[in-house]
């Protein structure tokens, strides 16, 4: 979708859809955290449960049900939004434990650094060439990793488990992107993933306890509203996607990370010492010659792109 294409009222609308989506994203790290004194595999199991029903009940009234039966019915279709769910399960397990023990700015870390894995992969699995502003983005990507890993005492396992999970999970959404719809993607994902989520919250029950239920009406409210938390972001940024070209969406996306980010330092007061700030400030300036390169090959081609249309 070249921007020159695009009617201006009609970015309007998906940049309107795309901050929306970001910015609930962003709010995660406050909504989990209302979820206590629930653990991070109660959490993920609920909502997986939770994301499934909300997703039957959009199906029911657009009627929809014969889409996702014919989805179904297609064996690579189906396996790619198997493997989709997996990956969104570890990404999903993963930021729950990061919140829950007190570790949001590493989660934020995972999002800023997901554009470079992003780039990664498509040298990796699409063998795609690097250009010189993509090598210096890794590059210092790296140290920044390595810096924030000598000065805080241990590698952030976290947030580079977020950044690979959600990556290849976009890989694999990409993939079928022509064919699968959003809510039927995330059918597919929670219906593949609701026996994990069940035998979670059998361990759960026979170790520590489902919390759900007995802390009060407040915390049952809010684990309730998880189906409806996991599906609507997601719906806005599909409407998004269908509207923008990705380097709109590029732009978007650090909306969430940035949040995230404040809510640990400013709100929940994280520490973050000084080579935590220059591992983040180096990340930073990655994302900067990443964004400044994508926006000069934009515009570089879209006067190709006009003259083809």
């Amino acid at each position: 979708m070249p921007p020159s294409a695009v009617d201006p009222k009609t970015i309007g609308r998906g940049l309107g859809f795309a901050i929306l989506a970001y910015f609930l994203w962003g709010l995660l790290p406050i909504y989990f955290v209302q979820l206590a004194p629930a653990g991070p595999f109660e959490i993920v199991a609920v909502r997986i449960i939770l994301a499934l029903i909300f997703c039957a009940f959009l199906l029911t009234v657009t009627r929809a049900w014969p889409t996702l039966i014919g989805l179904i019915r297609q064996p690579r279709v189906l396996g790619a939004m198997a493997i989709a769910g997996v990956l969104i399960y570890v990404n999903w397990q993963v930021y729950v434990i990061a919140i829950v023990t007190g570790n949001i700015v590493e989660g934020s870390l995972g999002y800023f650094i997901n554009p470079i894995v992003t780039v990664l992969l498509g040298v990796f699995i699409l063998r795609e060439r690097l250009r010189p502003a993509q090598w210096v983005a890794i590059g210092i990507s790296a140290v920044a990793i390595l810096v924030i890993a000598i000065g805080h005492g241990q590698f952030p396992f976290l947030a580079l488990t977020l950044a690979f999970s959600f990556g290849l999970y976009g890989y694999m959404k990409k993939r079928v992107s022509g064919q699968v719809d959003a809510v039927s993607g995330l059918t597919i994902e929670t219906a593949v993933l609701t026996p994990v989520a069940a035998i979670q919250l059998v361990v759960v029950a026979s170790t520590t306890g489902i919390v759900t239920g007995t802390a009060g009406t407040t915390q049952l409210l809010f684990m309730l509203a998880a189906g409806g938390i996991t599906a609507i972001p997601l719906l806005l940024f599909a409407a998004a996607a269908r509207r923008l070209p990705l380097v709109y969406i590029g732009m978007a996306q650090y909306l969430a990370p940035v949040m995230q980010f404040l809510i640990g330092v400013v709100v929940l007061h994280e520490s973050m010492s000084i080579s935590r700030w220059v591992g983040f400030g180096l990340v930073w300036l990655a994302l900067i010659v990443l964004t400044f390169h994508s926006l000069r090959v934009g515009r570089a081609a879209r006067p190709i792109v006009a003259d083809t249309v």
